[in-house]
């Protein structure tokens, strides 16, 4: 299943000309990184983030043995592009990946392009053992797949979701395998699998990511001249919300049924890092692991997320769709206990893991991050006076939204709102009447940051790219003009 590279290819050469003594000697220096990412996960669905009833013990003691995050956001409010994001270091906005990959069978053949230089290929190139495990989403064909982008290793599944029990989604998609079908089967139905073969899960779809990742470790651990990238993405507590009943019963007090299943879903995930942190321990790896945690994009209160005190959901370009909890752990060097405040980006994780890991980026790879270990060891603003940006299209007009130290920019409903979102998180006090030129620059930056972005790639569905073709998107003559547009003239209900 694995291909190289040209560039993979001479870079291995070229290594087997540098010292084998020297690289072994400074692997075991090299952190261990793994990325533990929830999907649709709300704002306040952890203890440590202020949640009230959804217990996370494991996760809460991690984040208070390290540095937390408030001011953490993704590339987007939705899942595929935020992935993208994280991956290439980049807005998906830059290189055509502003929608989910389209729901067809395997993704229409399509995913990221190649060009982007993926973080995993850069710490594989460094010598890094990389595992990916969960949800993919970024291209399942060729070129596209995992094994293909710098993962020695990948257990999961390739699209945007999957059911959680086998006994129910194993029989549907049988029977429908049966019936003569293939290509119209649902994908949330379909086998896992483990570097392009398929697999037999038997048991809770959380519990079976947690077992991949606790063999990984346990793996790699085996091999000391070699570091490990471990990318476990669970696709908890995304939809369908199916939790087990032992763990819904950790919840006695929570009485709406959609808020148990989903803390149900969400203590899972917290079982699992359990697992995963006592085997670190056990393999003797936990001081040299930097672990990050996160969430892809904002939580869907409909199907039982909170996003308190923020405003907004997944998919809103308000607080709510895309700032997430977070938290980096590395004993002895990320300080212990501390809160950071200040602005940060998923995408300032490829630079940051590039550095750590002493990994060379390709001179023509662009990035839209900063390394961020310098800031969090000193507590000091990783950009002072940029922006981190967010723009979603939808239903003929664009959301945009940036923030720039404690200012934050927004238009959602034909007008451009000012809040200082250090001191009103939830958006609720517009100040843009009372710093017009705060609005005025801010606009003005993210306008010419927009002329960059390149037209989408693929849609979601065929109906989603003949909308942005009938109403001339992504229309944003009109999203940077400080002119105010009524509501229903945008389709704004």
């Amino acid at each position: 299943m694995k291909k190289f590279t040209f560039r993979q290819l001479v870079l291995g050469c070229t290594c087997l000309l540098a010292s084998q003594v020297s690289l072994a000697s400074t692997a075991n220096e090299r952190p261990n990184i793994l990325v533990i990412l929830t999907d649709d996960m709300g704002y306040a669905d952890v203890g440590f983030n202020g949640s009230p009833d959804i217990r996370t013990p494991n996760l809460d003691q991690l984040a208070a043995e390290g540095t937390m995050m408030t001011s953490a956001y993704n590339a987007h409010p939705f899942c595929g592009p935020s992935r993208a994001g994280i991956m290439t270091g980049r807005y998906p906005h830059k290189f055509g990946s502003q929608f989910n990959l389209p729901t067809s069978d395997r993704s229409g053949g399509l995913g990221i392009p190649t060009s982007e230089i993926f973080i995993s290929e850069v710490l594989q190139d460094a010598g890094y053992h990389t595992g990916a495990i969960g949800k993919w989403h970024l291209g399942e064909d060729g070129d596209f797949h995992p094994n293909n982008r710098g993962f020695d290793d990948f257990y999961g599944f390739l699209n945007g979701g999957h059911d959680y029990f086998p006994s129910k989604f194993k029989a549907q998609y049988e029977k429908q395998r049966k019936q003569g079908l293939n290509h119209s089967i649902f994908h949330y139905l379909r086998p896992l699998e483990h570097n392009g073969k398929e697999v037999d899960v038997n048991e809770y779809l959380t519990d079976a990511l947690s077992g991949q990742a606790v063999n990984f470790i346990e793996a790699s651990a085996k091999d000391k001249k070699q570091p490990f990238f471990l990318y476990l993405a669970y696709n908890a507590p995304h939809s369908p919300m199916q939790a087990k009943e032992e763990d819904m019963a950790q919840f006695p007090e929570i009485k709406d049924k959609k808020r148990k299943i989903y803390a149900g879903m969400v203590y899972a995930v917290d079982r699992g890092v359990k697992e995963i942190v006592q085997t670190l321990k056990d393999t003797g790896q936990y001081d040299n692991t930097l672990i990050v945690f996160f969430s892809d994009n904002g939580g869907k209160p409909n199907l039982g997320a909170n996003n308190y005190p923020l405003k907004g959901r997944k998919g809103s370009v308000l607080e709510g769709g895309y700032r997430t909890p977070m938290f980096f752990h590395w004993p002895k060097k990320i300080p212990n206990g501390k809160t950071f405040t200040f602005p940060i980006s998923t995408l300032d994780l490829y630079p940051t893991f590039a550095k750590i890991a002493g990994a060379e980026i390709p001179k023509k790879k662009k990035l839209d991050g900063k390394n961020l270990i310098p800031s969090l060891v000193a507590g000091t603003d990783p950009r002072p006076g940029e922006m981190i940006y967010a723009v979603r299209h939808r239903n003929g007009y664009s959301e945009a939204a940036a923030r720039k130290d404690n200012w934050k920019i927004v238009n959602v409903s034909g007008k451009w709102q000012l809040f200082d979102v250090e001191k009103d998180s939830s958006e609720s006090n517009d100040l843009s009447k009372e710093y017009p030129l705060v609005v005025r620059e801010m606009v003005a930056e993210m306008e010419m940051w927009s002329w960059s972005n390149t037209q989408p790639s693929w849609f979601h569905n065929h109906a989603e790219g003949a909308l942005w073709r009938e109403k001339a998107m992504p229309r944003f003559h009109e999203t940077f003009s400080l002119k105010e547009k009524a509501a229903n003239e945008l389709n704004v209900h």
